[in-house]
C-alpha cells in the first residue's frame, strides 16, 4: 500500500508499505477513503515541535472495514466508520465519563491514517458507523464526515469545555478549522452571539456562514480592547482553538467574570499566568476532544439531517501521491484544510 512519510520539516513524501494486520483483539483494519491533514500536524511539518524523520502520519480519517479483531463486534468487515483520532476503550473510568480522548486502557493516540489501509487499535467501541456505503453520499457529505474524525468534534469539545448554553455570547481565539468548527459548536448549543477572532478574509466569511456574528482582525492587547468593547465586561464563554502562547495569554483575557476558557489548541507554551484567572473567578478547561462521544451524542446525527455542514474548512483537495501540496497549502495558508482523496 502507499503511505504518507515525513522526511524533514518541510518535506513529505509517499512510500510503499506493508498493509497493516491484525495484532490483537480489539484491532480492526480500515481501507481508507479520506484522510486529512490537521493544523497539529504543522507544528511538525514547520519544525516547531520534534518528530522522527521516517514516521507514519495523519490520525483524521473515514473508511470500510477489511478485518476485525476476534474481540471486535460493534462492527464488522463491510461497514462504513469514523476512524477518530481517539482510541476510547467505552469502559475505564475517563470513557465513562464521556471523556474519551483521556481513555487509560488504550493510552496512545492513533497515527498513520494518511494512507490506503490503517491499523486502528480500539476497534470495539472507538469507532463511529455511518449508515450505508460512501457510495450512497455526496462528496460533500463525505467531507463533513471526515470532519467528524477530529476537528468538528475538537471544536465542539471546545464550546461544551466552556460550558455554552443557550443566549452567550462566545469568542473564538483561532481561525483555523478547530476555530470554525467551534463556530459550529457555540451554534449546536445555543450561543446567541458568536466573536471570530480573525484577520483572513476567506475564514471570516466561512465564520459568518457557519454563524459568526462579529469578526475582529485586531490582535494582542488591541484585540482584547475590541471584544470588550463589542461585550461591555467580557464574553460568556471562551474557546481557544491554537494552543500557541499568544492565543492563550488572549484568551484568558476576553471572558466576563465566571466565565470559562475551552482550550482545545495543542499547548505549545511555556508559561501561564494563572493570576489573571483568579481575579475574574475565570474557568480554564479542556484537553483532547471526546471525539466517539460527540459523534454518538449529536454531531453524526446533525450532519446526516444536515443541519451543520463542516465539510466546508476542505478547501482543497488532493490524491494521496500529493501529500507534499497538501501540507504546503495549508502552511501557506492557501486552504483552510487539505482533503486527502485515498479511495471511492
Amino acid at each position: 500500500m502507499k503511505a504518507a512519510v515525513f522526511v524533514e520539516p518541510g518535506q513529505m513524501t509517499v512510500e510503499e508499505a506493508e498493509i497493516p494486520k491484525i495484532q490483537a483483539p480489539h484491532d480492526a483494519i480500515i481501507k481508507v477513503v479520506r484522510a486529512c491533514v490537521c493544523g497539529s500536524d504543522l507544528w511538525w511539518y514547520r519544525g516547531i515541535s520534534k518528530k522522527a524523520s521516517g514516521s507514519y502520519v495523519g490520525h483524521e480519517a473515514i473508511g470500510i472495514v477489511e478485518e476485525v479483531g476476534s474481540a471486535v463486534t460493534h462492527v464488522q468487515k463491510g461497514d462504513f466508520v469514523i476512524v477518530p483520532f481517539t482510541n476510547g476503550c467505552g469502559h475505564c473510568a475517563a470513557c465513562k465519563a464521556g471523556f474519551d480522548g483521556d481513555c487509560t486502557t488504550f493510552k496512545n493516540g492513533a497515527v498513520g491514517f494518511q494512507a490506503e489501509y490503517l491499523r486502528y487499535v480500539s476497534g470495539d467501541w472507538g469507532l463511529v458507523k455511518i449508515p450505508g456505503q460512501p457510495s450512497d453520499y455526496s462528496a460533500d457529505m463525505l467531507k463533513s464526515f471526515t470532519t467528524l474524525a477530529d476537528v468538528m468534534a475538537t471544536g465542539y469539545h471546545a464550546a461544551k469545555s466552556a460550558e455554552v448554553k443557550p443566549g452567550d455570547t462566545v469568542v473564538i481565539v483561532g481561525d483555523g478549522a478547530v476555530g470554525l468548527c467551534g463556530v459550529i459548536g457555540a451554534k449546536l448549543l445555543g450561543a446567541d452571539r458568536i466573536i471570530m477572532m480573525s484577520r483572513h478574509e476567506d475564514r471570516q466569511k466561512l465564520a459568518l456562514e457557519f454563524g459568526a456574528t462579529d469578526i475582529i482582525a485586531e490582535r494582542g492587547e488591541e484585540g482584547i480592547a475590541k471584544v470588550l468593547e463589542l461585550t461591555g465586561e467580557g464574553a460568556d464563554a471562551v474557546l481557544e482553538c491554537v494552543g500557541s502562547q499568544l492565543s492563550v495569554e488572549t484568551a484568558v483575557q476576553l471572558g466576563r467574570a465566571g466565565s470559562i476558557v475551552g482550550r482545545v489548541g495543542v499547548p505549545h507554551i511555556d508559561e501561564l499566568d494563572t493570576n489573571k484567572l483568579f481575579w475574574k473567578n475565570i474557568g480554564l478547561r479542556g484537553g483532547r476532544a471526546a471525539v466517539t462521544t460527540h459523534d454518538r451524542e449529536i454531531l453524526l446525527e446533525a450532519v446526516l439531517d444536515g443541519r451543520i455542514n463542516p465539510g466546508k474548512v476542505f478547501t482543497q483537495s488532493f490524491d494521496l501521491d500529493q501529500v507534499q501540496e497538501a501540507y504546503q497549502a495549508m502552511d501557506e495558508r492557501k486552504a483552510i484544510k487539505s482533503l486527502l482523496v485515498i479511495s471511492d
